[in-house]
């Protein structure tokens, strides 16, 4: 987790001075023959990260070839699993679940949002053919019939500065395509369900805790609307069965996520 938290740092701040040689790699090996790797990664767009990680880390991907990742992203069907997971049970909206109070914060927060992003995306954006409207469908769209949860990380990545980078992919999902261009035998350590059922196993108050806590935390680093973020969460105390939420999902929720990425090398 620790890991995650530093590279999350580096992707924040301006490291610019640093040599190579003083930066955390994230890399660990496990001494065998042929060598395998465990590599920390975050769930940010690689641009904001990548020059931070050091070559010994990207020597060790550029000779490996067997690459392990959390979830097969390249996979359609992952992303379709991911999807229909997400979903509230047949005959259900989000409505029915939530605190009037809170739907209607979280409504009215999404209409703020859809009113702001035109003018937060960027002109290389629109000269991919890439338009506010489309994108908000494509982020926001069918969100009253998802679960509190997955309403709660959508609304954490609706930012000015997760708008400025769409279309540009994350690490992890970055080093699969890379991995598939280079011919790299890839797998993947989790199932969808394995993601799926832990954060659909959290209740309302333990969703909102982590969503007004992430909401805090970004607007602390000065990240925009990150405070309306958490005004469309409305004001929570610590719910009892806090010691429930799987602690890895938790940051997910919070910051984007620790992925590890075990990588074999070539003999």
């Amino acid at each position: 987790m620790a890991c995650r938290e530093c590279l999350y740092s580096l992707s924040c701040l301006s490291l610019s001075l640093l040599q190579q040689s003083e930066l955390n790699s994230f890399l660990w090996t496990i001494k065998r023959d042929p060598p395998s790797y465990f590599f920390g990664t975050i769930h940010v767009p690689y641009t904001r990260v990548w020059d931070f990680v050091p070559e010994n880390s990207k020597k060790a991907f550029q000779q490996s070839h067997i690459v392990y990742f959390e979830l097969d992203l390249t996979d359609p069907y992952t992303i379709s699993a991911l999807t229909s997971c997400q979903l509230l049970p047949q005959g259900e909206n989000l409505q029915d679940v939530l605190p009037r109070d809170i739907y209607h914060r979280l409504k009215r927060h999404l209409e703020y949002v859809k009113l702001m992003m035109p003018s937060w995306m960027t002109p290389d954006q629109r000269g991919k053919g890439l338009y506010a409207d489309y994108l908000f469908n494509a982020i926001a769209g069918n969100w009253e019939r998802k679960r509190p949860v997955w309403v709660m990380l959508m609304v954490n990545s609706l930012t000015e500065v997760d708008i400025k980078s769409r279309g540009v992919p994350v690490l992890d999902l970055y080093l699969a395509q890379e991995a598939e261009r280079l011919r790299k035998q890839t797998g993947a350590v989790e199932k969808v369900e394995e993601q799926c059922h832990p954060l659909n196993g959290l209740n309302f108050s333990q969703v909102r805790w982590s969503g007004v806590q992430g909401a805090r935390l970004a607007a602390r680093m000065g990240i925009p609307a990150a405070r309306a973020r958490a005004g469309a969460w409305g004001k929570c105390s610590l719910p009892r069965d806090l010691h429930l939420l799987p602690a890895a999902r938790v940051s997910t929720c919070a910051s984007g996520g620790f992925l590890v990425v075990g990588v074999q090398a070539r003999s």
